[in-house]
């Protein structure tokens, strides 16, 4: 494969993500999604962190009471995290692989 087609299907997860994130947006049910990217917080750090803890305080306030459900694909043994990695980055899971002791 050439290095240009590797750059370009590369991006397409992201595209497909921005895609999805632009379309609900657009929905009707008044309700909104932003990207969320962490490393870009390193330019206005104290801003940042503000919004950040207020983000996550919501999320965890959603998840205690049961609104917001996260979506496990696996949970597999601490002893086995090389596999774990591997199926989290392999692109055919749907959730969230969970290391468990």
């Amino acid at each position: 494969m050439n290095s240009r087609l590797q750059q370009s299907s590369s991006k397409l997860p992201v595209l497909k993500l921005l895609a999805r994130l632009m379309l609900w947006n657009i929905l009707p049910n008044g309700r909104s999604a932003t990207f969320f990217n962490i490393w870009t917080g390193v330019r206005n750090a104290k801003a940042f962190q503000g919004r950040l803890r207020q983000d996550l305080t919501e999320v965890f306030k959603l998840l205690a009471d049961g609104t917001l459900h996260a979506q496990v694909a696996a949970r597999i043994p601490l002893a086995d995290a090389p596999e774990a990695l591997r199926l989290a980055e392999s692109g055919t899971v749907a959730g969230k692989v969970i290391l468990v002791p």
